[in-house]
């Protein structure tokens, strides 16, 4: 019994073009799809004769198109670069981060630089004054904070925060700064602009 040639399995003359070999085996595939063994004998063909064309074309023999796929010569998709994953937040921290629009940035930004100039600028500002300001930013803390998600525990929290580290951060900072802040403010006014930069950090990043 003769053997079948590639081109007899696949029902094409051996001058058959490449569309031409390519459309018998897309029909052949379809109408012996539930039969492997036919299946894998028109695959063994189809690569059989592109593997003859593609030997054809090394010699100079024909010319094959562009983007032909061959069974041992396939394109391979250049290997991706394996890239370093940023380092990446912890995870409470994550929790608590936001991702602010521009107005959710500057609606806390103009009322805290407010509370700051007359805070720092406003010649008459004793304490009495700064623990009124302080009152104000802690209440607008606590409402840019809530109104983002409705946790008011949450909301108390980071700006109980924020005051606290504000205050006591500022405090020392102040007494070390002292010498070079005396003649434009106080420590008590250079520790409540601290604290209106720290919360509105926390209304304008945090949530």
């Amino acid at each position: 019994m003769i053997e079948q040639s590639p081109y007899d399995k696949l029902g094409v003359a051996e001058d058959a073009t490449f569309d031409e070999i390519q459309e018998a085996r897309t029909r052949l595939v379809q109408q012996c799809s539930n039969d492997q063994q036919l299946l894998e004998a028109v695959e063994a063909a189809y690569d059989a004769i592109l593997m003859e064309r593609l030997r054809l074309r090394q010699e100079g023999k024909i010319k094959v198109p562009e983007g032909i796929r061959f069974a041992e010569t396939a394109n391979q998709a250049p290997p991706k670069e394996i890239s370093s994953p940023a380092p990446q937040a912890p995870a409470w921290l994550q929790g608590i981060q936001d991702k602010p629009s521009l107005r959710e940035i500057l609606m806390p930004g103009v009322l805290y630089l407010g509370l700051s100039c007359i805070g720092v600028f406003y010649a008459a500002a004793g304490a009495q004054l700064l623990q009124f300001l302080l009152i104000v930013g802690v209440c607008s803390s606590l409402y840019f904070l809530y109104r983002k998600e409705q946790k008011f525990g949450r909301a108390v929290l980071l700006t109980a925060a924020g005051l606290i580290i504000g205050l006591i951060g500022g405090g020392l900072i102040g007494s070390l700064l002292q010498p070079q802040i005396a003649t434009i403010m106080t420590v008590e006014q250079f520790s409540t602009a601290l604290t209106f930069v720290l919360l509105w950090i926390c209304s304008s990043f945090l949530r």
